[in-house]
């Protein structure tokens, strides 16, 4: 690597989306200097009433009042009061409430572009985070001290030549096709699920109040969750093969066929927004750290929709970082790698194996399964031990709780 203009870090996240940025604003207040390396330019887009959304559960909502953001986040977060879990043509039913949670809401919905906006503003903000954005790595390497970056980043130097990063840690959170983890010869293990999840938006007859529907159905589920009246956000699970048609279908005819999947627990669909397909696989990488580096979010491990977990599971990757680096006087150090490992290893293995047998066992159509998935519909509902180990599990609590998680400021 050439040495030109090297700037030197003692932490440097790669990947500037919400897991990453997360980790910047959690860094943000610790003696650290820290850059942010994004490859896409900060999206512009305008409020609407059918964009993308993410639910985040209680655990992640306290990260975020840790971080000082719940108060920008608030006023745009739709609270979830219940869940509703069925299975099309079956009549168990499972449900969850904040009730018997104990909590003003099991979760909220949210947009993605209003915790986005909130994130890059505070690092804006910020004096000790450098943001290199647009801008990507192209060439890594270890040294004795640590770990170099070569990236392209447009505007840095002229003429344009490529800049070089030496941090003494590196966090990996630059999505599911992570570049680093390739640039790093880090495996993972993939499978394709052969799904394809429509999201979008739909106006309904009937008010949801408050609650979060998920619907299984032999070709994936569907779930619907609030957003501010008289609208739902929607993630529905379809084979990649019918994806296509689906996407290019009518309003109308996307309309009824979402009615003939999901039933009239809303009443009539009257309306529905912009669709987009997002092709559905289960990513894990083989490691969750190298030397002087940590694998953080999707980059780590990427999830099936269902149950929304991922983003919730990402930021307990972030908050367990930042617990860690508090005390810490070398941030890259063997044993600070290995304690995140341990930590995370329980969490990741429980969350994604939760989500991998939800998939896996209501898209069966064994026909001696139908009926078992249907007793354990009544078992969750019924059975209060089962019940509530799912409900901790669903508002983001583990063994090891990071203290993002545990306290707030």
């Amino acid at each position: 690597m050439r040495r030109e203009a090297q700037r030197n870090f003692d932490v440097v996240i790669v990947g500037g989306g919400l897991t990453g940025a997360s980790l910047a604003v959690a860094l943000a207040s610790l003696p650290f200097k820290v850059a942010l390396v994004e490859a896409a330019p900060p999206p512009s887009s305008a409020p609407a009433w059918d964009e993308r959304t993410l639910a985040l559960n209680l655990a992640s909502r306290r990260i975020f009042e840790n971080l000082g953001l719940w108060d920008v986040l608030r006023s745009m977060a739709e609270p979830i009061q219940a869940t509703h879990i069925s299975e099309r043509g079956r009549l168990g039913v499972a449900r969850f409430t904040a009730e018997e949670a104990g909590e003003e809401a099991l979760g909220y919905n949210l947009p993605v572009r209003v915790i986005g906006d909130a994130l890059w503003q505070r690092l804006q903000a910020t004096e000790n985070v450098t943001v290199f954005c647009p801008a990507r790595v192209t060439a890594v390497a270890h040294t004795e001290s640590g770990v170099d970056l070569e990236i392209e980043a447009p505007g840095e130097t002229h003429p344009p030549h490529p800049v070089h990063l030496a941090a003494r840690l590196v966090v990996a959170a630059d999505g599911a096709r992570s570049i680093l983890r390739t640039l790093l010869n880090i495996g993972a293990e993939e499978h394709d699920y052969g799904q394809t999840a429509i999201v979008g938006a739909v106006r309904t007859e009937r008010p949801h109040r408050g609650v979060a529907y998920e619907r299984f159905t032999p070709d994936g589920p569907v779930a619907l969750l609030p957003r501010p009246l008289p609208y739902c956000a929607l993630i529905w699970t379809v084979p990649t093969a019918s994806a296509g048609e689906i996407l290019s279908d009518s309003d109308t005819g996307f309309l009824e066929r979402l009615q003939n999947v999901f039933g009239h627990r809303l009443g009539r669909f009257l309306e529905t927004g912009r669709r987009q397909g997002c092709p559905l696989s289960r990513v894990m990488s083989d490691a969750l750290t190298a030397p002087r580096v940590i694998l953080a979010g999707n980059a780590a491990q990427t999830l099936h929709p269902v149950a929304a977990q991922g983003f919730n599971l990402g930021l307990r990757d972030v908050a367990t970082v930042a617990e860690l680096l508090t005390e810490a006087r070398d941030p890259g150090a063997p044993e600070l790698l290995h304690e995140y490992a341990t930590r995370r290893v329980h969490d990741r293995q429980r969350v994604s194996g939760f989500t991998d047998r939800l998939v896996r066992i209501f898209s069966n159509t064994v026909p001696g399964l139908r009926g078992a998935r249907h007793l354990g519909l009544l078992a969750l509902d019924l059975l209060p031990p089962v019940k509530a180990a799912v409900l901790r599990q669903n508002l983001g609590y583990g063994d090891a709780t990071p203290s993002l998680v545990r306290h707030v400021e």
